[in-house]
């Protein structure tokens, strides 16, 4: 394990980890319970009788059981990339162990960006469905407001995203709390019910799940699409493990989560038994009278809390997408001093407002968000189990047998649940599969284009020896130091060649700084630098750094003196080349995909922000690359 102050595992404040652990973490799952149960019956050809609540009960039981349980709190969650989870972390593990593996070298990378592609797809889903959810809880505290739902909504999400500049550190303080509470709510309104109908309790024998599929086949199936709603936000359980620990984690789940969301669960099917007519909107109608208004405010804020904790985890997914070379530089502002986290990225905030707004305004109810809902959950969670798949077989190097067992039976849950939300995919489940999709070409696109611009620089460059004997003693020195920001690790930068062609002087000491993001969320600071003495007063450095690391090149520099480096910051001029990128009919990848290309790199944000470079030192020389 790495030893990064962001790996909270060894903290012995352990309890208030596991109250952040569920505020953070459990957020979206925790507010599963407002929808998920009716819309399993919403519009299906099965009565809801006692024995088809039973069945369903049973199905959602057993599968928050076998893939939130089992294969996220259990198995997923011991595939941590230095201390991290996430589909971005659990490709980039997987992909250190498939090198050597031509098929697979070539499959991990596509399923890991594609898991990540759908990811922004659910972040947008999440807050539109989960906040209209309890809004319409008005419904039967006011019902004489039931036309503001919308309005109401708007503005609870618009205020949302207004936030997210500010950081989230102090709210985040009130989270841990405010979810406990609501989950001991959760729980208590179902032992209400329970008491009054003790035999629902039979559900969770897995023979009613069985004979749901025996009896009812097809309509069987097509609930899965609907169950699959009260796993929503199990990725979160493995994305937040460099937050929070694997620890806390699994304790709030065994300990509150699970035992709450099961009893409401189960709540709900007793109540609903006693009152068919409470189908309808079981979970608000439930609760007593006297707790409606409470209720919805309650509602509100837990589902503001889970929206809360997408959006923070599109801002970390996007990072670690920039970081593994996925994504342009983007501007990203550190919402903490102390917690790396903590971030926030405006264009990736405004675009999520805008169609999150758009999924309101489009779908108008929580029900008919919930037929666009779940097929980017269950692609994703097929995708994990795939990447878990070679990760068990790679690295754990467990017995053939018990790999094999255990990745069949993940993969057939998995598959059953994306074959049945896919048939949701003509009601709206295009939406997130598309945005998916696109988002997929833009991040290939990306990473295809850097390799091409690469390779160009590496074909263009001038080798060392070459320009130590026949450039380097042709032009004058000036006093200072140059630090030349350089994608390669061999030649000559082409902006070193540009200021001679222009300038025409040398400074007095030279050095080529290549930054290199591992596949690894940390790295030591052992290991953070290196540098290569080329002769004449010319260095070349390297900086290595994780996909979670913070990059501040200066800092970095200053802190570094065990290799020679002894940099006075205040002479230093740092020169950046700025490409660009001239799409061609060379062979290399589409002219479309080129356009997008060049359009994604004129409008990344500049290298000095990105590598946190103080602007008055930073000298910009432009270069044109065709591709």
């Amino acid at each position: 394990m790495s030893n990064s102050p962001h790996q909270p595992q060894t903290d012995n404040r352990l309890f208030p980890l596991i109250v952040g652990a569920i505020g953070v973490v459990y957020g979206d799952i925790g507010t599963s319970p407002l929808y998920a149960f009716k819309e399993s019956f919403l519009g299906a050809k099965f009565a809801a009788d006692t024995d088809h609540i039973f069945r369903v009960l049973s199905l959602i039981f057993w599968s928050v059981m076998i893939t939130v349980t089992f294969k996220y709190v259990i198995l997923m969650m011991r595939a941590d990339n230095k201390g991290e989870g996430g589909s971005l972390s659990l490709y980039a593990l997987a992909s250190r162990f498939s090198h050597n593996t031509k098929f697979l070298a070539a499959l991990v990378p596509v399923l890991g960006i594609f898991a990540a592609a759908l990811f922004y797809g659910d972040s947008m889903i999440t807050p539109a469905i989960s906040v209209m959810s309890a809004v319409e809880g008005l419904q039967v505290a006011a019902p004489s407001l039931s036309h503001y739902i919308l309005p109401i909504t708007i503005v609870i999400l618009a205020a949302l995203f207004s936030v997210q500049k500010i950081g989230t550190g102090a709210v985040g303080n009130f989270f841990g709390p405010i979810m406990c509470l609501w989950f001991m709510v959760l729980a208590g309104m179902g032992i209400y019910h329970i008491i009054d109908y003790p035999y629902v309790l039979k559900a969770i024998n897995p023979y009613y799940a069985y004979s749901f599929f025996v009896e009812d086949k097809l309509y069987a199936f097509l609930t899965m699409g609907s169950v699959v709603l009260a796993m929503t936000g199990a990725e979160a359980l493995y994305a937040d493990m460099g937050h929070f620990g694997k620890g806390p984690i699994r304790i709030a789940w065994v300990s509150l989560v699970f035992p709450a969301l099961m009893i409401n669960y189960f709540g709900q099917g007793a109540f609903v038994i006693s009152n068919p007519e409470g189908l309808e909107n079981p979970f608000f109608l439930m609760a007593p009278d006297w707790m409606n208004w409470p209720l919805v405010i309650l509602a509100t804020c837990a589902t503001i809390i889970a929206s809360q904790a997408v959006i923070s985890g599109a801002f970390s997914v996007t990072r670690q997408a920039i970081r593994l070379g996925y994504l342009p530089r983007m501007s990203i502002i550190h919402t903490s001093d102390d917690q790396i986290g903590q971030i926030y990225i405006p264009f990736i905030n405004w675009m999520l407002m805008f169609f999150v707004f758009l999924l309101v305004l489009t779908f108008q109810t929580s029900s008919n968000l919930a037929h666009a809902y779940g097929v980017a959950v269950t692609g994703t969670m097929l995708i994990d189990s795939l990447l878990l798949g070679v990760v068990m077989f790679k690295m754990w190097q467990w017995k053939k047998w018990v790999a094999v067992t255990t990745l069949t039976v993940l993969v057939a849950v998995d598959a059953s649940f994306f074959l049945a939300t896919s048939t949701k995919i003509m009601h709206g489940g295009w939406f997130p599969l598309l945005l998916g999709l696109i988002i997929f070409i833009l991040l290939m696109t990306w990473k295809r284009g850097r390799q091409l611009v690469l390779q160009q620089m590496r074909r263009n460059s001038m080798p060392v020896d070459v320009f130590f004997r026949d450039y380097c003693d042709n032009f004058p020195r000036v006093a200072g130091t140059a630090i030349y920001m350089y994608n390669l690790a061999e030649g000559i930068p082409s902006s070193l060649l540009q200021n001679l062609k222009h300038n025409r002087v040398l400074h007095e000491t030279n050095y080529f700084l290549q930054v290199v993001i591992d596949e690894k969320a940390y790295v030591q600071e052992k290991d953070r630098l290196q540098i290569m003495n080329l002769g004449q007063d010319f260095h070349r450095v390297t900086i290595r750094y994780g996909f979670m690391d913070k990059i501040d090149v200066p800092k970095d520099l200053a802190n570094e003196k065990g290799h020679g480096l002894d940099l006075e910051l205040d002479d230093v001029s740092y020169i950046v080349g700025r490409e660009t990128i001239i799409p061609t009919t060379y062979p290399g990848m589409a002219l479309w995909r080129e356009y997008i290309f060049s359009w994604m790199s004129r409008n990344s944000s500049s290298a000095a922000d990105y590598y946190n470079l103080p602007s008055e030192h930073v000298l910009e020389i432009g270069s044109r690359i065709d591709i």
